[in-house]
């Protein structure tokens, strides 16, 4: 699948939908424009759908196709035997697959999967798979999905990454692997994606791209139970939700909480995101983390309580990077990617009582062909043929800009930013808002050697914080981890960042 990470590395030198709640309706159009930033202690309205989620019909719709389930294998057979376009309704109960690891259900396009209250397809630790196949525009809805063994990197509902697939008001846990894929077109809404062993939802397609995904009123939470990140170091196979090369995606109204690592994910060549109306708490990583991708709104969202357990744990190995709850990484506004937006632009969101706020970062040494490429065999949008980025071409323009993934363009303003640290338990390295990178040492043919990435982010590439609000002991980073500053330094005349913000001194204020 080609799984990435995010590079942190320091090299050789000094992240009008008061939230459908679960009614899996489509949203308002876009008229969030004038809303005023929420108060820190206002608690945006959340999805509850594990704890309660929505009953399906009672009785079996006409013309719908009933499934037993003291059946074996009565879906799957049912579903075989049965047209295109055809609805299924699962009796309650626990219903089964034959016990075959791959004996799994393969819809046929237009069909509709309805499950009547407490009806449960169990996987018995036994099948990897739930429905899988490549028919499009398959539905399900109300139905319980549940102890399926995917392998790694593979999911059980929409195994294989169709398009135009539906999913609302389904409960999908306590899966190995991902409980969900993705392919184009896909709606995820007001569905529990919980306790799956490595993603709630794995947003990739072996083949193409996805694109038009929406993602609305789903509670996400306590994925990663198999701890990934500590089995492989260095994966980035991790997430509530993790997104790959998506191409325009609306992320809304869901609460994303409480998963072993990051909440929010989007690694390589994802390009023209809104994340809005979220809440986003109490994840042990990053709320968000936006990497190697292009162009998204992040707005509107309630972001709490975020990245205690890896922030404090690097922290206390001594790492002096600011590891934030909100992490752009190699990402930034390209006007020649087409897209709802032209810049990375972070907005109106709380942010309270987190490990850190939001860092731009960019590593020097990650570009198209360099053995610090961690989306290895990937190169940017803008670059067709990745072999052009190799010396002498790459050292001049065009390809000098386009062989790397840049922070630029990213405008962070009007956010309120909290920080109490006797309620984080943290003394030091939980306080920090910063733009750097690393000095560039290798290969020796890059043409980013040096300061040239540091001194690019942080004075040349129209990264800017400006009209937020601070409460409580702030400390800014520029340029490089050395660099912490105050408030006034950060104002000043060398950085001039976050002009027209205000820094209060205490929690509370």
């Amino acid at each position: 699948m080609g799984i990435k990470r995010r590079h942190w590395a320091w090299s050789a030198a000094p992240l009008a939908l008061a939230l459908l709640a679960a009614t899996g309706c489509d949203s308002a159009p876009d008229a969030r424009a004038a809303e005023p930033t929420p108060a820190p202690s206002a608690a945006r309205p959340v999805a509850r759908v594990c704890a309660k989620p929505a009953a399906g019909p009672a009785k079996a719709p006409a013309g719908a196709v009933t499934v037993d389930p003291a059946v074996v294998g009565d879906l799957a057979a049912k579903t075989k035997s049965s047209p295109p376009n055809t609805t299924f309704w699962l009796r309650p109960g626990k219903h089964r697959l034959d016990p075959d690891r791959y004996a799994q259900v393969i819809p046929k396009e237009g069909n509709r999967y309805l499950g009547a209250p407490g009806a449960v397809l169990d996987g018995g630790k036994k099948n990897q798979y739930a429905f899988g196949g490549s028919a499009r525009n398959v539905t399900i809805r109300y139905l319980t999905v549940q102890r399926f063994v995917a392998p790694h990197d593979e999911g059980v509902v929409n195994h294989d990454s169709a398009d135009g697939w539906v999913i609302e008001h389904a409960t999908i846990q306590h899966n190995s692997g991902a409980g969900l894929m993705a392919g184009a077109r896909q709606r995820v809404r007001a569905s529990c994606l919980r306790g799956n062993g490595q993603y709630g939802m794995n947003a990739y397609k072996a083949k193409g791209r996805i694109s038009d995904l929406v993602v609305e009123g789903n509670e996400i939470v306590g994925n990663n139970t198999g701890d990934w990140e500590r089995r492989r170091e260095g994966c980035g196979c991790t997430g509530g939700i993790k997104f790959w090369a998506v191409n325009g995606a609306d992320v809304r109204g869901n609460w994303v909480h409480d998963n072993r690592g990051t909440g929010l994910w989007a690694d390589t060549n994802n390009n023209d995101f809104r994340i809005e109306n979220n809440v986003l708490e109490a994840n042990d990583g990053a709320a968000l983390i936006y990497e190697t991708s292009y162009n998204a709104v992040i707005r509107n969202n309630t972001i709490r309580r975020n990245n205690w357990v890896e922030g404090r744990r690097e922290a206390k190995a001594g790492d002096s990077f600011p590891f934030a709850t909100v992490y752009v990484s190699e990402s930034g506004g390209e006007p020649r990617v087409r897209a709802r937006t032209d810049k990375i632009e972070i907005y109106r969101n709380v942010l309270e009582n987190n490990w850190s706020g939001i860092t731009l970062w960019e590593n020097a040494d990650r570009f198209c062909n360099s053995p610090a490429n961690t989306s290895s065999g990937d190169c940017t949008l803008l670059v067709k043929d990745t072999d052009r980025c190799v010396k002498p071409a790459i050292g001049k323009p065009p390809l000098y800009a386009d062989c790397r993934w840049k922070t630029q363009r990213v405008d962070i303003h009007d956010n309120r930013f909290v920080l109490d640290k006797s309620v984080v338990k943290c003394t030091e390295k939980c306080d920090r808002m910063a733009v750097l990178a690393n000095y560039g040492t290798y290969p020796d043919w890059s043409p980013y050697q040096g300061e040239r990435v540091a001194e690019a982010i942080t004075h040349q590439q129209d990264n800017h914080w400006h009209d937020n609000v601070y409460v409580g002991p702030w400390k800014f980073v520029a340029h490089d981890p050395s660099r912490v500053l105050t408030f006034g330094q950060w104002q000043g005349k060398r950085y001039r960042q976050d002009a027209g913000s205000t820094l209060g001194p205490r929690a509370g204020d």
